[in-house]
């Protein structure tokens, strides 16, 4: 699974990345984590442009009771994405891409587990594949836009730390992926794979990032020794 990611990339390379007309000024961020707000791009009128939006991690099925129920839905595993009912609609017609500069991933170690932090060996952002969701709570009125990350087995990097990643595309096959109008899931599916292992490097951090209410520059510094 992926539980953490970063997002410090300046906001005129992540318009670039992702052809926007312009992004707000996003703080840099390195623990982003479950239940908290984070950008996503989406293409929301199949015949209007892409934006940029502040969804909640977790994602909520339109046809939930409780919120709360994001908070089990962080990630979809891409094998099963386009069968399971948290998950067939969003697939169908509300995908988005997930803008990042890096993620960690948990590797087991004797009785602990020691984090690693994973990004492009030449620091550009790149964009994890997502779901989206709009949910409505029937007693307050109030309404949620969340959003999850798919997950797929591991390239050559992160194989010896966790067995699973999260999807990574590239830039060519951003359009595809927005497009609410492309239904047809084998095409999609194609999308869901690992994502190549030359442009990527993985190294072990502190501890320190096991904790959510830590969100500072050092966390991605490499561990000493």
């Amino acid at each position: 699974m992926c539980g953490r990611y970063t997002l410090s990339a300046p906001s005129d390379d992540v318009a670039a990345l992702f052809d926007l007309d312009g992004a707000p000024l996003l703080p840099e961020r390195y623990n982003i984590a479950p239940t908290q707000e984070a950008a996503v791009v989406r293409q929301v009128d199949p015949e209007g442009k892409r934006r940029l939006d502040f969804l909640r991690w977790g994602l909520i099925p339109v046809w939930a009771k409780e919120a709360s129920i994001g908070n089990k839905l962080i990630n979809a595993r891409g094998e099963t994405v386009a069968e399971k009912p948290s998950f067939k609609s969003s697939f169908k017609k509300k995908r988005c891409l997930v803008p990042a500069s890096g993620f960690y991933e948990w590797k087991t170690e004797g009785k602990g587990k020691q984090p690693y932090f994973i990004h492009r060996k030449d620091g550009k952002p790149f964009a994890f594949a997502g779901l989206w969701s709009s949910w409505k709570d029937r007693e307050s009125g109030e309404t949620i836009d969340s959003f999850n990350l798919i997950t797929t087995s591991p390239n050559e990097v992160l194989q010896p730390i966790h067995d699973r990643m999260p999807v990574i595309l590239a830039r060519e096959d951003f359009q595809v992926w927005l497009d609410p109008k492309v239904e047809d899931t084998e095409r999609l599916q194609a999308l869901i794979k690992p994502a190549p292992p030359e442009p990527f490097e993985a190294y072990p951090v502190s501890r320190a990032v096991n904790s959510p209410r830590d969100d500072r520059a050092d966390l991605i510094r490499p561990l000493e020794g």
